[in-house]
């Protein structure tokens, strides 16, 4: 597993900015030791320096994948993010938006939110932020891009688009071969 190079970096801060603002920082100097973004095939992982040193024994060959993978760049050096991050994005994530019982399964099958499916939505939620969605039960199911912000959001056509599908957890079933 290889260092980052400061260009992907970049690129990978500006993506979690998007999504967990200035906590990034809370993800490299936690309180239980120090974490890291290696790569290793065009995907990013988030690991403990003590797994890392670990990691580090085996031959490159050898070792499929260590820690959490974060996300890929594509071939067009853009970061894509995976469900597989939502446990370290969601705590952190200072937008959220919550989705009615009745709304959650066409989340989960990967379809937009629209205004009839909103629950509730945090405050001064920006337009074509990251956003974390929850149940109405405070769990976590995916993230997305706020479509509107919360005042558009009151005024909007019950069928409008309110938050963009980026990833969910059914993806966990959908796409299991591609998510390593």
């Amino acid at each position: 597993m290889k260092v980052l190079s400061e260009d992907r970096t970049r690129i990978l801060f500006e993506k979690l900015t998007k999504y967990i603002g200035v906590n990034v920082k809370l993800l490299i100097d936690r309180p239980d030791g120090t974490y890291c973004f290696r790569e290793k095939k065009d995907r990013v992982y988030y690991i403990s320096e003590r797994l890392l040193h670990l990691a580090q024994t085996l031959k490159p060959d050898h070792l499929i994948a260590a820690g959490t993978c974060f996300g890929k760049f594509t071939k067009t050096n853009k970061f894509r993010l995976h469900i597989t991050a939502l446990t370290y994005i969601a705590p952190y994530a200072p937008y959220k938006i919550w989705v009615k019982p009745s709304a959650e399964q066409q989340f989960l099958y990967g379809h937009h939110i629209i205004k009839s499916g909103l629950g509730r939505i945090t405050e001064n939620t920006p337009k074509h932020h990251g956003v974390v969605v929850y149940t109405m039960s405070d769990i976590p199911i995916g993230f997305g891009v706020a479509a509107r912000t919360t005042a558009e959001c009151r005024h909007a056509d019950p069928l409008a688009t309110i938050v963009f599908h980026q990833a969910d957890v059914g993806e966990y079933i959908r796409s299991e071969d591609t998510l390593t």
